[in-house]
């Protein structure tokens, strides 16, 4: 074999390896990043932790004297997601929260 394509043989390969070492933990990341809060079981209102915070699916059923007009799951800085009917909450992780309820751990956006 003659020593220039032996050097092309060995770019070609040495490129598909590097393309594999990126392509590896890049694919990998953007899996991670797909996961989607429909893929997250619902916070029921039952469990302890939605009790403690006083958790509702739908803001309407809060107690009154505890919860400010127009304050919704979907407008509280804690909410992980943009859209959606159920979404992921930073102070409950592994489940989602109805976009339209409430909790005392509410807090707006800036």
């Amino acid at each position: 074999m003659s020593e220039k394509k032996f050097d092309r043989q060995r770019r070609h390969v040495l490129k598909a390896t590097v393309t594999g070492v990126v392509a590896i933990p890049l694919g990998s990341l953007l899996l991670q990043g797909s996961a989607h809060s429909s893929e997250l079981p619902p916070l029921g209102e039952d469990e302890a932790v939605a009790k403690g915070l006083g958790y509702v699916h739908d803001a309407n059923d809060a107690p009154a004297d505890k919860r400010k007009a127009g304050t919704y799951c979907k407008n509280c800085n804690l909410i992980q997601a943009q859209e959606g009917e159920w979404r992921p909450c930073s102070i409950i992780p592994g489940k989602a929260v109805n976009e339209n309820g409430w909790c005392v751990a509410w807090v707006g956006r800036v």
